[in-house]
């Protein structure tokens, strides 16, 4: 099974001035996750997420696309990053999401991929 794992920004990247959130010791946290993880062959992939201020929305359902700058939803809380991980089953994936949310020092959100 895959999971989605989504690492959620509650303010913690304004708070700092920048986009990417992460203090050195969350960063070096996540970083062994990954090794372990990678190693453990359950990294389908996984990434870091720009802040919603560089989106960009593209909506072509009509005769002509609209096109504009800035996130499709206005929220305090977003996605900052993301893990695409290949386990054997739900509770597997609660564990690992655990693991994440304590590595990241965020609230993660865990979802299947259907």
């Amino acid at each position: 099974m895959q999971f989605l794992v989504n690492v959620i920004d509650d303010g913690q990247a304004a708070a700092v001035g920048r986009t990417e959130s992460a203090t050195e010791a969350e960063a070096a946290a996540v970083d062994a996750l990954d090794e372990r993880l990678d190693a453990d062959g359950r990294i389908v992939f996984a990434a870091g997420v720009s802040a919603p201020a560089d989106a960009t929305v593209v909506d072509a359902r009509g005769a002509a696309p609209i096109v504009r700058p800035g996130p499709a939803v206005e929220a305090a809380e977003y996605v900052a990053g993301f893990w695409v991980l290949d386990l054997p089953d739900p509770e597997t994936a609660e564990r690992i999401a655990t693991e994440a949310s304590r590595a990241c020092n965020r609230k993660v959100e865990l979802r299947p991929l259907l």
